[in-house]
C-alpha cells in the first residue's frame, strides 16, 4: 500500500545559496516530507543541498528531473550517495533524457531511444548507490566498477514520465516514477498500468511521485495567468503537449497561454483555497500516488518568496487538518555496505 507523504518543490534555480535556507527550515516548519530541486543550470542542485547541509539543516531531498546529458551513471550514484551522508537522510533523484534540442547543443544530435537511454542509466546509477560492484556493457554505458563502501540513508533513483515507453522502462529499472503536469486520468489509466507492466517479474512497481502546481486563490490573483508563470516552457515543450493531449486537453506547443487556460479547466493546476487544494492533493493519494510534490514556482514568480511560502504554510496546514502526510525526515535507515 502506497504511503501519503505531501512535499513540495524548491521554487526557482538559485543564484545564491542562501536562498535555499528558508526553504530548508520551511520543510521542517510545515511537517513536508521532503524538499525537492529541480535541475539548475545555475548554482547546480547537488552542491545547493550540500550548502544546505553545512547549516546544519538535516532534511530529505529529492531532485527532479536531472539530466543525464550532463553526468554518466557513477557520477550520479557518487553525488545522490553524497549528499545522503551529508543529509543524514534519504535522497530521491528522478532523471530524464532533458528537450531534444538542449541535448544536441551539448552532444551534437538528440538522443534516438531516449527512453532506452534513460532506463540504462537509472538502472546503472541505482545499483553502484547500492554498493553494489556493477558490471554492465549496454548500448550506451560500460561499467565494470563499485564506490567504495560507506554506510549512508537510502538512495532512490528513478525517472520522470510522461509516456507509457519511459514508463515502461521506469518500471523496469527505477525506484520511482515522477509525474510533471499529469492529469489524474492518465496517471491512473496509462502511467501506472505502464509502470506496473514494466515491473512485471522483475521487482515490485517503483513508486509514483506527483509534481502538482498549485496556488492559493486570493485577491487580485489569476489562475490562468498564475499557470502561465509556472508552466509555460513545459506547455511550449512538444513532448509535453503530447502527453496532455493524450490525457485529453486541447492544448498545444504553438499556444502556451491557451494551454494554461487548460491546465486550469481541467485542474491539473490546482488554485482555490488552501481546503481545496488539500482535497485534491488527497485525490492523488487516493489514487496510488505514494507522493505529492506541491509546485509553488508560479506563485514565487510573480509575488515572491514571502507569498510563496505564505501558500505553503495554509496549504500544508490544510493537509495536516485532513489526516496529515506521512512523513519522510524523521527516516534514518542505513544501507549495509557491501563487502
Amino acid at each position: 500500500m502506497s504511503s501519503r507523504k505531501v512535499s513540495f518543490m524548491f521554487p526557482h534555480q538559485p543564484t545564491d545559496p542562501e536562498t535555499i535556507v528558508p526553504y530548508g527550515r520551511l520543510t521542517e516548519e510545515i511537517g513536508a516530507a521532503r524538499l525537492w530541486l529541480g535541475q539548475s543550470l545555475r548554482i547546480e542542485s547537488h552542491p545547493a543541498v550540500a550548502y544546505l547541509a553545512g547549516t546544519g539543516c538535516r532534511i530529505s531531498i529529492g531532485m527532479a528531473v536531472g539530466l543525464i546529458v550532463l553526468r554518466h551513471p557513477y557520477d550520479a550514484a557518487l553525488q545522490a550517495r553524497s549528499l545522503a551522508r551529508l543529509m543524514r537522510r534519504p535522497v530521491a533523484i528522478g532523471y530524464g533524457a532533458a528537450y531534444p534540442q538542449y541535448v544536441t547543443q551539448l552532444r551534437g544530435e538528440p538522443y534516438a531511444k531516449p527512453a532506452a537511454i534513460v532506463g540504462e542509466f537509472i538502472d546503472v546509477a541505482r545499483r553502484l548507490a547500492r554498493n553494489e560492484h556493477v558490471r554492465h556493457r549496454g548500448e550506451h554505458f560500460t561499467v565494470d566498477a563499485a564506490l567504495p563502501p560507506m554506510d549512508c540513508p537510502p538512495v532512490e533513483i528513478g525517472a520522470g514520465v510522461l509516456r507509457p515507453a519511459m514508463a515502461r522502462v521506469t518500471g523496469r529499472c527505477g525506484d520511482l516514477a515522477m509525474t510533471w503536469l499529469t492529469p489524474l486520468k492518465y496517471i491512473e489509466e496509462v502511467v501506472m498500468p505502464a509502470v506496473a507492466q514494466g515491473a512485471a517479474g522483475v521487482q515490485p512497481p517503483p513508486r509514483i511521485v506527483s509534481v502538482v502546481h498549485a496556488a492559493v486563490a486570493r485577491p487580485g490573483r489569476s489562475a490562468n495567468l498564475l499557470a502561465q508563470y509556472g508552466s509555460i516552457s513545459h506547455l511550449s515543450a512538444p513532448h509535453y503537449t503530447d502527453m496532455l493531449r493524450r490525457a485529453g486537453l486541447d492544448v498545444d506547443a504553438s499556444d502556451p497561454v491557451s494551454g494554461a487556460r487548460e491546465l486550469v479547466q481541467a485542474g491539473v493546476y490546482v488554485y482555490g483555497d488552501p481546503d481545496h487544494i488539500a482535497a485534491e492533493i488527497a485525490r492523488y493519494h487516493d489514487l496510488g500516488v505514494d507522493e505529492v510534490v506541491v509546485n509553488p514556482s508560479s506563485v514565487n514568480n510573480m509575488y515572491g518568496q514571502e507569498e510563496c511560502m505564505r501558500d505553503l504554510r495554509e496549504i500544508f496546514a490544510a493537509v495536516h487538518a485532513r489526516g496529515g502526510s506521512d512523513g519522510g525526515v524523521a527516516d534514518t535507515r542505513v544501507v549495509v555496505p557491501v563487502g
